[in-house]
């Protein structure tokens, strides 16, 4: 017993010994951050400039690879399960880490014990959008149109608990409609069928939606949140647009797995915290209408908590269910 004892002492010493080191060598091998959702919508625009912003601070390449699938939780699993060397890690919207624990009957992973937080990468708001052959130009006429024709607009997400699906969720409860949901593999080819005129109506992130805006290829009627988005002042809140209290807005955050060496993350905090007050950074996101977070560690950890009670008030209240 003895021994063991000392054994323990030696290793415990070592590793605090150890720990001032690995964060000076960490990282020496390129990083691998898991999108799980596909190339093309917002989670995988922000990783890129994120990736690119990490790539200068720590001296080495960072390479985005998308894992997409049952709402996410396919690429959080792989991060989950991977070695904690800091050197995989999940840049993921909501879904994964706050939502799907109450969307779907099981998940393969516990996302508040199999992850460390590192940081809130950014917020966006989310915009609520119609196809251009759909000729209604406001919420109340589009409420209206679903009420006359119940279960004939389809709204489509990226998947099932995405953001973008709680959010149509949420509208379909609060406005009292019969709208459809059709889910995808990712906001890119969701946003290719609205454009297109497969689906009439989505919600989705400002990054994405915004190009698709300004070039005339969709309408956008509102966004999601609180407050008007900077980006596009001239879109109303859906909650001064008749369903007041309505509020869904979407975020990115980056996690490791939970066993992830402390010296490993603090050196994570600090290259997010650097990278996140970059003015060169932080105008990309201004460009696609994200906010820079600014919640490192414990901070993300409690934004997180905040999280998962609120949207699963939102999955209770609407109904919603993975598909």
């Amino acid at each position: 017993m003895m021994l063991h004892r000392r054994g323990l002492l030696s290793a415990v010493l070592a590793t605090g010994l150890a720990a001032p080191a690995l964060a000076q060598t960490w990282p020496d091998r390129p990083l691998r951050v898991i999108v799980p959702f596909p190339p093309g919508g917002s989670n995988d625009i922000i990783a890129r400039q994120m990736a690119e912003a990490l790539r200068e601070r720590l001296g080495q390449p960072v390479i985005v690879e998308n894992r997409a699938g049952a709402g996410g939780n396919v690429g959080a699993d792989t991060v989950a399960k991977a070695a904690p060397d800091g050197l995989t890690l999940l840049l993921t919207a909501p879904g994964p880490l706050a939502i799907n624990e109450h969307l779907f009957r099981s998940i393969p992973f516990n996302p508040q014990r199999d992850f460390a937080p590192v940081a809130l990468v950014a917020s966006v708001p989310i915009v609520l959008m119609v196809t251009n052959s759909l000729t209604v130009r406001s919420v109340a006429e589009l409420v209206a149109l679903a009420k006359r024709e119940p279960g004939r607009l389809a709204f489509g997400s990226s998947g099932n608990g995405s953001t973008n699906h709680l959010a149509g969720e949420l509208f379909k409860s609060m406005a009292g409609i019969e709208i459809v949901h059709v889910p995808y593999r990712g906001a890119a080819p969701a946003m290719t069928d609205l454009v297109g005129g497969q689906i009439q109506m989505m919600f989705d992130n400002m990054p994405a939606a915004l190009p698709q805006m300004r070039g005339g290829q969709v309408r956008g009627l509102a966004v999601a949140g609180a407050q008007r988005a900077e980006a596009a002042p001239e879109l109303p809140t859906v909650a001064e647009s008749g369903l007041p209290g309505f509020d869904a807005e979407a975020w990115f955050g980056l996690v490791a797995p939970a066993a992830t060496p402390e010296a490993v993350l603090q050196r994570l905090q600090a290259a997010c915290g650097e990278s996140l007050a970059d003015p060169a950074l932080r105008a990309r996101f201004a460009q696609g209408g994200a906010v820079p977070g600014a919640r490192l560690g414990a901070a993300f950890t409690a934004f997180l908590a905040e999280e998962r009670a609120k949207w699963g008030r939102v999955v209770a209240s609407s109904g919603a269910q993975a598909s």
